[in-house]
C-alpha cells in the first residue's frame, strides 16, 4: 500500500503538476483530521495539536504518534498520561516528561476515514487551482488561442479550452465580450485576450475578451515585426468592437514608416487582423506630440482646417470644411467619439461656414 501511494503521487505530479511534497503534507493533515474526527476535541475544547505524522518520501511508509505529558493526576487523557501508564512507553518516566505514543491508524472508523479522504480531495483541488492561477496570472494582457468547447444557448456565453501545462483548462468568454455579429461554433479556434485572473471562492476565474482594445494591440504585435521589436510603438487605441478601431503609432527610427509597417505589403498585415476581427475597420494614424496635429490626424479620413486648444488643455474646437462635417462626425458620431478616446480630449466640431459667421459677429 505504501508503494502504491508513492506511485500514485508520482503519477499525479507528472500528469497534473501537483508536487509530491505538497500531497504528502496534505496526507499528513488528512490523517491528523481523521484522528481528531475520531477523538473529537480535548476536554478543554482546544483543537488537539499533539498529534504528528511522519511519511517516508521514498518508501511511503507512514507512522503516526501523539505526545503526552506525564502527570500525577490525569485531567485530560488526550494530552496527558499517568506515571503508571507512561511506564509502558518509557523505562523511567517522571512527572513533566513527554512520552511518545504510536497511534494505530487501523482503529480509525468510517467517519474518520471519510474526513481524511475529503482533506486529500480538497488538497488536490486547491493544488489544481493554484497551478491554474499561477500559470494564467502570468498571461494577463496577453493573447491566447482558445478552442470553443460549447456554447450556452440561454445566455450566449462561450466555454473555451485554453492551452497550457494542464489540458482542458476551461474558461468562459461571456456574450458581452464577443464581437457583435461574429458567428462562433463549437470546435472553432479563436484568439482571446486575457483581461484578468481573479481569485474566486470556486477557484481562479480567467476573464477573457474579444472586445478589449488590448486584443488589437497584441494582434499587431504578432503580425508586425517592427512593433514586436520596438521600432514602431502603439501610442493609443480606441475601439468599438465589431465596427471600428483607431490606432495611433509612431516610429523611433526615422527611416521606418510606422503606418506602412502596420499596413504591410499590399495591406497584408492589417488585412490579416481585420479578418481575425471579423471585418472590423481599422484606422491607423500617426501619433504626434503636438495635440493640434494629433487631433487633426485622429479625425481622419476627414480634412481639418483648424484646431483650437482650450486654455486648460482638456479639449479643443475643430473647424472642418462644410462638406466634410458628416465625415468628421461619422455615423452616429462614431468618428469624433473614437478620436476623442484616442487623444484623451473633448472635441467640438463645427463647419467652416459657422465658424466664419461666428468670427464676423
Amino acid at each position: 500500500m505504501a508503494n502504491e501511494i508513492i506511485k500514485a503521487l508520482d503519477d499525479l505530479e507528472k500528469e497534473k503538476g501537483i508536487k509530491k511534497a505538497y500531497m504528502l503534507e496534505r496526507i499528513s493533515q488528512a490523517l491528523v483530521a481523521a484522528y481528531r474526527a475520531l477523538y473529537k476535541r480535548d476536554s478543554q475544547g482546544a483543537a488537539m495539536d499533539n498529534v504528528f505524522v511522519e511519511i517516508d518520501e521514498e518508501s511511503g511508509e507512514i507512522a503516526m504518534h501523539s505526545v503526552k505529558s506525564v502527570v500525577e493526576e490525569v485531567a485530560n487523557p488526550v494530552t496527558e498520561i499517568s506515571l503508571e501508564e507512561a511506564a509502558q512507553y518509557s523505562a523511567t518516566p517522571v512527572v513533566g516528561d513527554k512520552v511518545r505514543i504510536d497511534i494505530d491508524m487501523h482503529s480509525f472508523g468510517r467517519i474518520a476515514t471519510q474526513t481524511a479522504k475529503q482533506v486529500i480531495i480538497q488538497g488536490i483541488r486547491e493544488a489544481e487551482r493554484n497551478i491554474i492561477a499561477e500559470e494564467f496570472s502570468g498571461k494577463e494582457q496577453e493573447i491566447l488561442t482558445a478552442v470553443v468547447s460549447r456554447i450556452e444557448p440561454r445566455y450566449g456565453n462561450i466555454i473555451v479550452e485554453l492551452g497550457g501545462r494542464r489540458d482542458h483548462t476551461e474558461a468562459m468568454l461571456s456574450s458581452q465580450e464577443l464581437i457583435a455579429g461574429e458567428n462562433i461554433r463549437e470546435g472553432d479556434r479563436i484568439k482571446v485576450y486575457v483581461v484578468e485572473v481573479r481569485n474566486a471562492s470556486r477557484g481562479p476565474q480567467i476573464i477573457l475578451s474579444r472586445t478589449h482594445p488590448g486584443l488589437v494591440k497584441r494582434l499587431f504585435e504578432l503580425e508586425v515585426p517592427e512593433i514586436a521589436n520596438g521600432t514602431v510603438v502603439i501610442s493609443s487605441i480606441a475601439r468599438e468592437a465589431g465596427s471600428r478601431t483607431k490606432m495611433a503609432v509612431y516610429s523611433i527610427d526615422e527611416n521606418v514608416d510606422p503606418i506602412g509597417a502596420c499596413v504591410g505589403p499590399k495591406g497584408a498585415r492589417v488585412n490579416s487582423i481585420v479578418a481575425e476581427l471579423k471585418g472590423e475597420k481599422i484606422d491607423i494614424i500617426k501619433y504626434s506630440d503636438d495635440p493640434v496635429q494629433f487631433v487633426a490626424e485622429a479625425l481622419s479620413p476627414s480634412d481639418v482646417i483648424s484646431v483650437q486648444m482650450k486654455e486648460d488643455g482638456s479639449g479643443c474646437s475643430v473647424v472642418v470644411p462644410d462638406d466634410q462635417l458628416s465625415l468628421a462626425i461619422g455615423k452616429e458620431g462614431q468618428n469624433v467619439r473614437l478620436a476623442a478616446k484616442l487623444t484623451g480630449l473633448k472635441i467640438d466640431i463645427q463647419p467652416e461656414s459657422q465658424a466664419d459667421e461666428a468670427a464676423r459677429q
